[in-house]
């Protein structure tokens, strides 16, 4: 085993964070292969096999192209690491769990960066310097540094070198913390974009969500971090009266108990006249705006929490 405890970043548009290196099952060869195929690897599984995921608790979360994280050690081929962007109860530096080690490569330092872009769009193409396509299509909120911008393009660092984003795709900020805010009701209404996307037990990507990381990413993309899963969203932002729904608001949280436990198990955001957009492994496995009264989680609502432009420090 190699210990290390250094910064990397990963280098594939999306990489599993997984609960251990013996998670992976045969059919999920092309979620842990470099180069990685997301598209061939949901293709290869049926619905219960993607839940399976869950209920054998083999995933917990994923990093998005250039995400920095940091590694512990590596053996076998899987680095133990910590997704430093994913604040998480599980470690106090960020969300834990391993990762293929060919999915990432030590970070570099940079000289002075202009700042950070962050993907805007469903799907990003990467552009080579002769503005002709790369091979790498990334997902809706990788953040990658920006080295500048000219002509309706702007030049950023990647694991794999300097490449070029459209600057239609993407928002700038001076850093990570530096995007503009904008209101927990754009945070649902940007999840419209989203409608109809599988449902992916731990997915963080525009390939596919689950309900914190729908929550999550709407949030990020409105320049607020908040935790990772729904366990931890619930004690963050404002406390709002569970029983007087005249009261929430368009991109209040919604949190849920389990069936069978007290334990929160399900989180949207509330739309507005008795709606929620959110992430479900019931009936439709997708991404789905739904009233509440008609959801299998009716009648088990636990807590409502409102957010205000604030977040965490990563």
């Amino acid at each position: 085993m190699q210990q290390l405890e250094t910064m990397w970043e990963c280098t594939v548009p999306v990489a599993t964070i997984w609960t251990s290196p013996e998670s992976a099952r045969p059919m999920d060869a092309a979620g842990i292969a470099e180069p990685l195929s997301m598209n061939s690897w949901l293709a290869a599984m049926d619905l219960e096999q993607r839940f399976a995921l869950c209920k054998e608790s083999r995933v917990q979360s994923q990093l998005l192209y250039g995400e920095p994280v940091i590694v512990e050690s590596i053996d076998n081929g899987w680095a133990k690491i910590i997704a430093v962007w994913q604040p998480s109860s599980k470690d106090e530096r960020g969300y834990p769990g391993f990762v293929p080690a060919a999915q990432l490569k030590e970070a570099v330092p940079l000289d002075d960066p202009e700042g950070v872009v962050r993907v805007d769009v469903p799907k990003c193409q990467v552009w080579l310097a002769d503005r002709t396509p790369d091979t790498l299509v990334i997902p809706f909120n990788s953040i990658l540094p920006l080295l500048g911008m000219e002509d309706g393009w702007a030049a950023v660092a990647t694991p794999h070198g300097r490449r070029l984003l459209r600057a239609a795709d993407i928002d700038t900020a001076p850093s990570i913390h530096r995007f503009k805010k904008k209101t927990a009701q754009e945070a649902a209404e940007r999840a419209v974009d989203f409608l109809d996307l599988p449902y992916f037990w731990g997915g963080m990507s525009s390939y596919g969500y689950d309900c914190s990381g729908l929550t999550y990413n709407m949030m990020k993309a409105s320049g607020m971090y908040i935790s990772r899963d729904a366990n931890d969203q619930v004690a963050e932002g404002e406390a709002v009266a569970v029983d007087e729904p005249e009261s929430w608001r368009r991109g209040d949280l919604l949190f849920f108990t389990g069936e069978n436990s007290g334990n929160i198990t399900h989180v949207g955001f509330y739309y507005g006249d008795d709606q929620m957009i959110h992430a479900t492994s019931s009936k439709s496995g997708t991404v789905e705006l739904s009233k509440l009264e008609n959801t299998p989680y009716a009648g088990r609502l636990c807590a409502v929490r409102r957010f205000s432009g604030q977040g965490q420090t990563l």
